[in-house]
């Protein structure tokens, strides 16, 4: 592929897979379009896909994955720890090798545009594609969630951009538009005590006084029964996430806990973990050509 788009759909299904790989079906073995990565988490009950291709052929098989996503996941019965508005709950469109992020906005809203059409699904535009400042944070859109969004859409201020005056009635609503890459990393904490990780994600997110480029809300694994600093890192390279380790490591003391471990969702470019190692071997001589993979295209 010489014009390579990725996207990270996160679909609200991570316990049923059958669902699941029933809507990645629209991934596989089409023509210009490759599935990386897929990640499903029971507690979240939610799955983070990554996947690349040409722009038109990307769009194409996304739209085809958001029908069999309305097909298939019934928002009226899902219960989870993320925070979610719709089935597929949002839809990011990243450049990767000769596009822009012009180039996803505009397929973005072609997938929006054809997807309602074809689905009846309503899609808010966030990020590079808002169609307003307010409209560009993922958690200003999600505010309220599935279950209070057919009552916020009936403020004028809040129609979507693709879509009626309502929701899907198990569809919900999706949040779909151009971004920089992102990182989704989680930190587990030895406690069961929520309230520590809400606390420690206050303390941290770029709203509160934290880290810029730093996104962060605490939930509960009740499959291991400990709580989670669950964090999304809008640019890496500014805001590493050795700083957001030690950041949670400080913080956490306060309470007398430690962390229990950390964990990526989805993919992550090896810069990101490069510079971790570079930071915690203290090394003072890495250049890009000494990591063997760098050269293997040379």
């Amino acid at each position: 592929m010489n014009v390579i788009m990725e996207s990270v759909p996160n679909f609200s299904e991570g316990r049923d897979l059958k669902k699941l790989e029933k809507i990645l079906d629209a991934f596989r073995g089409v023509d210009g379009v490759k599935l990386l990565d897929y990640t499903s988490d029971a507690d979240h009950n939610r799955s983070v896909v990554t996947v690349i291709g040409e722009p038109d052929s990307l769009k194409k098989a996304m739209v085809k994955a958001i029908g069999l996503a309305v097909e298939q996941i019934d928002m009226t019965k899902h219960k989870g720890q993320h925070p979610r508005m719709g089935c597929v709950d949002v839809i990011p469109f990243i450049p990767i090798r000769n596009c822009t992020i012009a180039d996803c906005d505009r397929i973005a809203k072609e997938t929006a545009k054809e997807a309602w059409e074809r689905f009846g699904q309503p899609f808010f535009l966030y990020e590079d594609s808002a169609s307003s400042e307010g409209r560009r944070n993922l958690a200003a859109i999600r505010k309220g969630e599935f279950e209070g969004m057919a009552e916020k859409m009936k403020d004028e201020a809040w129609k979507p951009d693709f879509g009626g005056d309502s929701i899907h009635p198990t569809g919900g609503v999706t949040a779909i538009g151009a971004r920089a890459p992102l990182i989704a990393y989680n930190i587990n904490l030895h406690t069961d005590d929520l309230s520590i990780a809400q606390e420690i994600a206050k303390k941290i997110r770029h709203i509160g006084g934290g880290l810029r480029y730093c996104k962060a809300m605490g939930v509960f694994l009740e499959d291991r029964k400990i709580a989670q600093v669950s964090i999304n890192m809008t640019d890496y390279t500014k805001t590493a996430i050795y700083r957001i380790f030690e950041l949670v490591k400080i913080e956490a003391r306060r309470y007398g806990i430690n962390i229990a471990g950390s964990e990526l969702v989805g993919m992550i470019p090896v810069q990101a973990l490069v510079d971790c190692a570079e930071y915690y071997l203290q090394l003072e001589n890495l250049k890009p050509e000494m990591i063997l993979e760098n050269r293997l295209n040379d």
